[in-house]
């Protein structure tokens, strides 16, 4: 009698993977995948009570497989959000008869519900910290004046100027949104501090409008409008209105973008701003997955420039960027040049060299973890020299390489280990029970093996001479780390049909009579067989596709 399956066990199960059939598949190809698994592990085909006790769970398990993907409903939904989305409140008052394309209309709407109910819990803080250190000591000390004053051996170093600013969201519907900032700043002694609530409406999918409200020590009550709105699928235009109230009256303020997509990848914009700092301003941007471009041009009281500037961004992991940028105006010129690049999953490390005149020189350092911001602009010197700019430029990269090899990169290890072990004790219990039930598949497919094996021999066929699969190292600076297979000769061999074997691009350790031996480490696929009486061998990644025999694949043993 067919024992039923626990949920832990259907969830825990990726179907395509398990009927081997790729998520295109039609309803004949899951229905010849379903036979041949139905024949392989029947529970009438096996005598021994061991056996057919093992044969009847993965039979139920291959048959609840077909009964989800071969429905049009279930199938969809499982598509969409995997079999958590089966347990999903509400499926229950979805018609039988609806499309797919239907059923996904109403997941989505099921999720906007759930988003709604999420909004409740979320405030997205950001925050700034930004702290100036005045360093020019180091670069234009004059030795002589210090010559009789003690402690006069050792440069001034001070922090002159900081500023901290926080934001947080509160969504009180799912168009209505209160923000509520803050921001301290001092410099030289001198300091003062604002805060802001505005409360954003999204009025329509083309537009949102925000009221604001301000008040601070330095200045008076402020009353602000933003407007933003989409005149075309190509088109935008934002507005700001101010009216800051101070003791010498109200100074009102007007700012207003229009901006254009000129292609998919570039955006023009034109800015007006009347009353404080009055300006116009026009900008090109250009952005692509490997670089991103930006040429303005502004006219103003008190500032007039123009600027050019350069990203390239690295196809790596850790994200690199290299920028620099040439700004010329009545202030001056300043050229910078630097780069960022990500240290940890949440954390970005920058830092960019500033030369000018009348300027100097300054190293600004920046450091995004998550959603806030630490920034560190360092003045160096007031003068042009060569040797502020070489340490601004030399000095963070050497901090930096020492403290990626003998800091950053340890901890990462060390961080990257900890979760892996933290998984593999969360899912031990389940990897004991995939395992227990591989290797019963593995004895339910011996006589299938066997006869397959008979007759593609019969035919100088497809022979898997040995198949392993899980984490192979073949680094030699990574000799210390363990190698972790198994042997899936047998599962593979099972899989051959006409000479001819085909895995479709899916995790293999769904597969039958496979298991995953390295929970969260990257695995791989390394097959040794014999085609037509000759030796190929293939290692293949672990969501990679597969087809075998390939002459490709061939071993040569002229040598």
């Amino acid at each position: 009698m067919a024992t039923a399956l626990s949920e832990e066990e259907l969830d825990n199960e990726d179907y395509y993977s398990l009927l081997n059939v790729r998520r295109e598949a039609s309803s004949e190809e899951l229905k010849a995948a379903y036979r041949r698994l139905c024949m392989l592990y029947h529970p009438d085909k096996h005598r021994d009570p061991e056996l057919k006790s093992q044969a009847e769970r993965l039979f139920n398990l291959v048959h609840q497989a077909y009964e989800v993907l071969s429905d049009p409903q279930t199938r969809a939904i499982y598509d969409i959000y995997g079999k958590r989305g089966l347990e999903m409140e509400g499926w229950e008052v979805v018609e039988r008869r609806r499309t797919p394309a239907e059923i996904r209309e109403e997941f989505e709407r099921l999720q906007r519900e759930r988003e709604e109910r999420r909004l409740q819990q979320r405030t997205n803080p950001k925050g700034t910290i930004s702290v100036g250190i005045d360093a020019t000591d180091l670069f234009d000390r004059y030795e002589e004046e210090y010559e009789d004053v003690s402690g006069s051996g050792f440069p001034q170093i001070e922090i002159n100027k900081m500023h901290i600013s926080q934001s947080i969201e509160a969504p009180l519907t799912a168009t209505d949104t209160a923000i509520l900032s803050g921001s301290l700043s001092t410099q030289n002694g001198n300091g003062g501090g604002s805060i802001n609530f505005a409360l954003r409406r999204v009025t329509s999918a083309k537009g949102w409008g925000e009221l604001e409200f301000g008040a601070g020590d330095l200045q008076g009550p402020l009353f602000g409008l933003k407007l933003f709105r989409n005149l075309t699928p190509r088109c935008f235009v934002t507005t700001n209105c101010a009216l800051q109230f101070s003791s010498r009256g109200i100074r009102p303020g007007l700012t207003t973008v229009l901006a254009r997509n000129l292609d998919k990848n570039t955006v023009g914009y034109l800015q007006w701003r009347w009353g404080i700092q009055s300006a116009m301003n026009t900008s090109i941007v250009r952005d692509t997955k490997t670089s991103h471009f930006t040429v303005a041009l502004q006219l103003g009281i008190p500032h007039s420039f123009a600027l050019i500037s350069y990203q390239h961004k690295f196809q790596d992991d850790d994200q690199t960027r290299v920028k620099g940028s040439l700004k010329a105006g009545f202030f001056g010129t300043v050229v910078e040049y630097g780069a960022e690049r990500k240290i940890s999953r949440h954390s970005i490390l920058g830092a960019a060299v500033s030369v000018g005149v009348p300027q100097g020189v300054s190293l600004k350092v920046k450091l995004n973890r998550a959603s806030q911001t630490y920034f560190f602009p360092i003045h160096l010197t007031d003068q042009l020299l060569p040797s502020a700019v070489f340490y601004a430029t030399v000095g963070p990269l050497v901090v930096y390489f020492a403290m990626h090899r003998l800091i950053i990169k340890p901890y990462l290890r060390a961080q990257k280990e900890k979760e892996l072990e933290k998984q593999r004790e969360s899912t031990a219990t389940d990897i004991l029970q995939k395992k227990q039930e591989a290797e019963a598949a593995v004895r339910l497919m011996q006589e299938s093996v066997r006869r397959i094996i008979e007759a593609e021999e019969s035919r100088m066929g497809l022979i898997i001479v040995n198949a392993w699969y899980g984490k192979f190292v073949n680094d030699k600076s990574k000799k210390s780390e363990k190698v972790k297979v198994i042997d899936v000769t047998v599962p593979l061999q099972c899989l051959v049909k006409d000479s001819k074997l085909i895995l479709t691009e899916a995790s293999k350790a769904g597969l039958p009579g496979f298991y995953d031996p390295c929970v969260g480490e990257e695995k791989n696929l390394k097959v040794l067989y014999q085609f037509r009486g000759v030796l190929h061998q293939v290692m293949a990644l672990d969501s990679e596709a597969l087809r075998i025999p390939k002459q490709s694949h061939r071993i040569d043993t002229d040598g």
